[in-house]
């Protein structure tokens, strides 16, 4: 997913965008979400999380 895409799921969810790094913001609309803030933890094999909308990018 790229950036700007990510920026503006963050906007929906009232986040503030500023100078942050993708796997911090995807982290935080994990987290406004309700879910496992997990991002680009090296988790991806272990989570279990399958229709997760960030697994592909998920390393």
């Amino acid at each position: 997913m790229k950036f700007t895409e990510i920026k503006e799921i963050a906007r929906q969810h009232n986040l503030k965008v500023g100078k942050t790094t993708k796997s911090q913001l995807v982290r935080s609309i994990q987290q406004a979400e309700g879910n496992q803030q997990c991002f680009g933890n090296n988790l991806s094999a272990e989570c279990g999380q399958f229709s997760c909308a960030w697994r592909e990018d998920c390393v």
